[in-house]
C-alpha cells in the first residue's frame, strides 16, 4: 500500500471506526444469543444521550445515537440469522438424527478431510428443500456434507440431490451436519458465471503443471486461494515466517489484481467514472475466481479498503473506508465478529492506516522512500496482529517483517503473472506455460525465504497464551508502535534494531533449565503425530517415531541436544509417524532404522526407503526380543510374522505398530504405536499382569481404546502426542477421563508443548516445555 506523504500529519476521523467497534460489540452479543446483554447495553446507552448532549453537545449526542443505533442493528441481525439457523426445520431434524432428502446448491469448494480409515469430502450447501419424517419444507439454510470420493467431483454453485442422516452442528453458521450417504445426483449444473471462473482456476493450474511441485501449488494459491496440492510441511514453514496470508485469499491478492487492472485502464485511456465501473467488475470477478465464501468477501472488502488508502487523501478515506467495510460486513455476516480471520484482516489493515505513515516517514529520512515504505507497511501489519497471532499460536514469529520483506517484490509479479497466465491459457497454451513459468520463477524465491526463515535458529519465540502473557504482550506493542517513529528517524538507532533482530533470530537462547539434567522419556511436540526419546547416554537417545514434520522433530531433539540415534524405531508407515524422518536423520549419527513387518501404507515405505538410502543408514524389519541399548533395556512386544504387504490402503497400519517395553533409569515405558483395541487385547492375552510406570497412549488418545487394558496397566504417568485443534477429535475425554480417576497424570503435547519424564534420585518428575 502506497500511502500519502502529507496526510500521515492529519489527525485521522475516528467516526466510522467508531462505529465499526459498535458494529464488532453488537455482533458479538447477538452470537452469544445474549437478549438480556444486549437490551441492557443499549438501555444504558440511551440513558447516557441525554447527559451526552448536555455535556459534550449535540454533535456528540447524535455520534453516541449513531453507536447504539449500528450496535442495535448488527446485533438484531445476528441474533436473527441465528434463529434462522438453529430453529429451522433441517436444524429440528438434525437435533432428532433423522435420515433426509435434501435439494440444496454447493457453495464450496470440496476439501478432503482425512478419516481413520479413508479420506472424506467435506463441503458445504445451501439447503432450498428438505424431506424427511414424511414431511417436506423449503427454505434456504447452510448445511455441512461428509460424503465420499463421488463429491470431489461435483462443482461449485451446482444443484444436487442427496440423501443422508443429519445430526447437530458445532458450526453456529451451519444447521446441520449430513453424512451422505451414496452418490450426489447433479439437478442442475452451475450457472454460467461459475463455469467461467471454474475454467480459469483450471488453466491457472495447468499453466504451472509443468513445474516442480511447491512452485505449481503455491502459485494458484498466491492467485485465487487454490491450495489444495500444498505440501503441509511448506505450509508450516510459512506459518513459522509470518507468510501464512500468502497461502489464502487476502486483501493483498484483490489490491494486486485490481490495482493492476486499473493501471492497464489508465494505460488505454480509461479515466473518471468508467474507472470505478472497472474497479467494481474487477472486485466482482475476483470473489468469483476465488469463491463467494465468507473468507472471500472479507478479503475483498479489505482489498478495497487498500485501494482506497492508495489514493488520494488515502489514510483519512482510508479510516472511513475500513469503518464502513467492517461495519457492512458485519450486518451481511455477524460471525464474522468470531472469525480469527477477520480479526487479523482488521488489524492489518488498521495498522497499515495509522501506524506505517509515522514510520515509513521516519525510516524516510535516512533511507530512499521506497524502501522506507517496504519496510513499514508490512512492520506495521505485523506488529498490530502479534497479540493475536501469539493468542492463537502460543509464539511470536521473530522474522515476519524480515521475510514479508525479503518476498514483497515478487508477490505483486507472481500473482499477476499467474493470472495472466490462466487467462492466456484460455486461448493459447504455450503463452500460458511461458507466464506460467515466470510466475513460478517468482514463487521459488518465496518457497526460498520461507524454509530458509524457517530454518533459522529462532524463527519462532515461545509465547504463553494465559492472560498475563497476553497483556504483556500488547502493552509492549503499544509501546513499540509509540517509540518507533522517535527509534527510527536516527540511522544508527535504526540499524541497531536491525542488527538486534538479526542476532535474535540467528542465535538460539537457550531455554532456561532444558530439558531438565535427569530426563528419562520426552514425547516431542510435533503437531498431530507422534515422537518420542529415551535418553540411553548424554547427548545420545533412542527415538520412537518422527512426526509429520522434519523441522519439528529436528527441533526437538536439537532442544535435547540429541546428536547420536543408536536405534531409530519406525512403528508403522503412516506419514504422521514417518514423513519427518529427515529431521532425525540429518546431521545426528543413526545406527540403524527398524520398522513394522506390514509394509503398508506404500507411500509411507517410500517415504522411509527414500530418506535412508539418502543418508546411508541401514533398515531392517524390529524383531520381538530383548536388548540393552545404553541405560535403557528394549523390548520388542510385537507384532510377529513375516514381512508381509498390508491392503495399500494403511487400513491395517495401526494395529502393525511395533510395541516396545523400554526400562531406563527405573521407569517402565510403554510405547504403543497407534495400537487399536484388537492389537490391545491381543497384547494383553500375550503379556498377562504387565504394569508400566509410563504409557504412551495409543493412536493420540482416539476414543477406540480398550479401556480395560489401559487401566490394568496402572501407569503413573499418560503421555498423549496430538496437535492442536486437529480434524479427528483426539484426544477423547471418554479415553482421559477414566484414565484421570484411575489417578494417572495425563500430559498432552498440544496443551504443553515437548513433555519430559524423568527421574532425580528416586523421585519421578514431570515437566512441560
Amino acid at each position: 500500500m502506497r500511502l500519502d506523504p502529507v496526510e500521515a500529519r492529519e489527525p485521522p476521523d475516528l467516526r466510522m471506526p467508531l462505529l465499526a467497534l459498535a458494529a464488532w460489540l453488537g455482533a458479538l452479543l447477538g452470537q452469544l444469543g445474549s437478549w438480556p446483554a444486549a437490551a441492557g447495553t443499549a438501555a444504558a446507552m440511551l440513558a447516557a444521550l441525554p447527559v451526552l448532549a448536555r455535556r459534550r453537545g449535540r454533535r456528540a449526542a447524535l455520534t453516541a445515537a449513531a453507536v447504539l443505533l449500528v450496535a442495535a442493528a448488527v446485533a438484531w441481525a445476528a441474533l436473527v440469522r441465528t434463529e434462522q439457523v438453529t430453529g429451522n426445520p433441517v436444524a429440528r431434524l438434525a437435533a432428532d438424527g433423522a435420515v433426509a432428502t435434501l435439494e440444496a446448491t454447493v457453495t464450496s469448494d470440496p476439501r478432503v478431510v482425512p478419516g481413520q480409515y479413508a479420506d472424506r469430502i467435506l463441503l458445504r450447501l445451501e439447503v432450498r428443500r428438505v424431506t424427511g419424517r414424511g414431511a417436506s419444507y423449503s427454505l434456504a439454510t447452510p448445511v455441512v456434507v461428509l460424503g465420499d470420493e463421488a463429491w470431489r467431483s461435483v462443482p461449485l454453485g451446482a444443484t444436487v440431490r442427496t440423501t443422508g442422516r443429519l445430526s447437530p452442528s458445532d458450526d453456529g453458521d451451519a444447521a446441520a451436519v449430513l453424512g451422505a450417504a451414496g452418490d450426489p445426483v447433479v439437478l442442475a449444473d452451475p450457472d454460467l458465471w461459475w463455469r467461467a471462473a471454474d475454467r480459469v482456476r483450471s488453466s491457472i493450474r495447468d499453466a504451472v503443471a509443468h513445474r516442480p511441485a511447491d512452485q505449481r501449488a503455491l502459485v494458484p494459491a498466491l492467485v485465487d486461494g487454490d491450495d489444495g496440492g500444498l505440501d503441509p510441511a511448506l505450509a508450516d514453514d510459512f506459518r513459522a515466517t509470518g507468510l501464512t496470508h500468502l497461502l489464502a485469499v487476502s486483501g493483498t491478492n484483490l489490491t494486486l489484481v485490481v490495482g493492476f487492472l486499473l493501471v492497464v485502464c489508465r494505460w488505454v485511456g480509461v479515466r473518471g467514472r468508467w474507472l470505478y465501473l472497472v474497479g467494481a467488475a474487477g472486485i466482482c470477478g475476483f470473489v468469483l475466481l476465488a469463491r463467494t465464501e465468507p473468507s472471500v468477501v472479507r478479503a475483498a472488502a479489505m482489498g478495497t479498503v487498500g485501494l482506497v488508502g492508495m489514493g488520494v487523501d488515502g489514510r483519512r478515506r482510508g479510516f472511513r473506508a475500513l469503518g464502513v467495510a467492517v461495519t457492512v460486513l458485519l450486518l451481511a455476516q455477524p460471525a464474522l465478529a468470531v472469525s480469527i480471520g477477520f480479526a487479523l484482516s482488521v488489524l492489518a489493515t488498521g495498522g497499515i492506516l495509522v501506524l506505517a505513515p509515522g514510520w515509513r516517514d521516519a525510516l524516510a529520512r535516512w533511507l530512499p522512500r521506497s524502501l522506507a515504505e517496504a519496510v513499514a507497511v508490512p512492520a506495521a501489519a505485523q506488529l498490530a496482529c502479534t497479540p493475536l497471532v501469539a493468542a492463537i499460536s502460543g509464539q511470536v514469529s521473530l522474522v515476519a517483517v524480515a521475510t514479508n520483506l525479503l518476498v514483497a517484490p515478487v508477490v505483486g509479479p507472481a500473482t499477476v503473472l499467474g493470472l495472466l497466465g490462466g487467462l492466456v491459457g484460455l486461448v493459447s497454451d504455450p503463452l500460458a506455460r511461458l507466464l506460467g513459468t515466470l510466475a513460478a520463477w517468482c514463487v521459488a524465491w518465496i518457497v526460498l525465504v520461507a524454509r530458509r526463515g524457517a530454518d533459522l535458529p529462532a524463527a519462532a519465540m515461545d509465547w504463553g497464551t494465559g492472560v498475563l502473557p497476553l497483556v504483556g504482550l500488547t502493552l509492549l506493542t503499544v509501546v513499540v508502535a509509540l517509540v518507533a517513529p522517535r527509534v527510527l528517524r536516527h540511522r544508527s538507532a535504526g540499524l541497531a534494531c536491525a542488527a538486534t533482530m538479526v542476532l535474535a533470530v540467528a542465535v538460539r537462547l537457550p531455554t532456561p533449565g532444558w530439558p531438565p539434567e535427569d530426563w528419562a522419556v520426552v514425547a516431542c511436540d510435533v503437531g498431530q503425530g507422534d515422537a518420542l526419546a529415551v535418553r540411553v547416554a548424554t547427548g545420545t537417545a533412542i527415538v520412537v517415531d518422527a512426526g509429520p514434520d522434519p523441522s519439528a522433530v529436528d527441533g526437538c531433539l536439537d532442544r535435547l541436544h540429541v546428536t547420536s540415534v543408536p536405534l531409530l524405531v519406525l512403528t508403522h508407515f503412516h506419514a504422521d509417524h514417518v514423513d519427518g524422518l529427515a529431521g532425525v536423520l540429518e546431521g545426528r549419527m543413526v545406527g540403524v532404522v527398524e520398522t513394522s513387518p506390514v509394509l503398508d501404507p506404500p507411500s509411507g515405505v517410500d517415504v522411509v526407503r527414500d530418506a535412508t538410502v539418502a543418508a546411508g543408514v541401514p533398515v531392517r524389519t524390529a524383531l520381538a526380543g530383548t536388548r540393552t541399548i545404553g541405560e535403557a533395556t528394549v523390548q520388542v512386544l510385537g507384532p510377529v510374522g513375516p514381512v508381509r504387504a498390508g491392503p495399500g490402503d494403511g487400513s491395517a497400519a495401526n494395529d502393525a505398530s511395533v510395541v516396545l517395553l523400554v526400562e531406563v533409569r527405573g521407569l517402565r515405558v510403554l510405547l504403543t504405536g497407534d495400537l487399536e483395541p484388537p492389537g490391545q487385547a491381543a497384547l494383553a492375552r500375550s503379556t498377562p499382569g504387565l504394569r508400566v510406570d509410563v504409557l504412551k497412549v495409543p493412536h493420540h488418545g482416539s476414543r477406540h481404546q480398550d479401556l480395560a487394558f489401559l487401566d490394568a496397566l496402572g501407569a503413573d504417568v499418560a503421555l498423549v502426542s496430538v496437535g492442536a485443534d486437529n480434524d479427528y477429535g483426539h484426544p477423547a475425554a471418554s479415553v482421559l477421563e477414566p484414565l484421570e480417576r484411575g489417578g494417572t497424570e495425563v500430559l498432552r503435547t498440544d496443551q504443553g508443548g515437548d513433555v519430559v519424564v524423568g527421574v532425580e534420585g528416586e523421585e519421578v518428575f514431570t515437566r512441560v516445555r
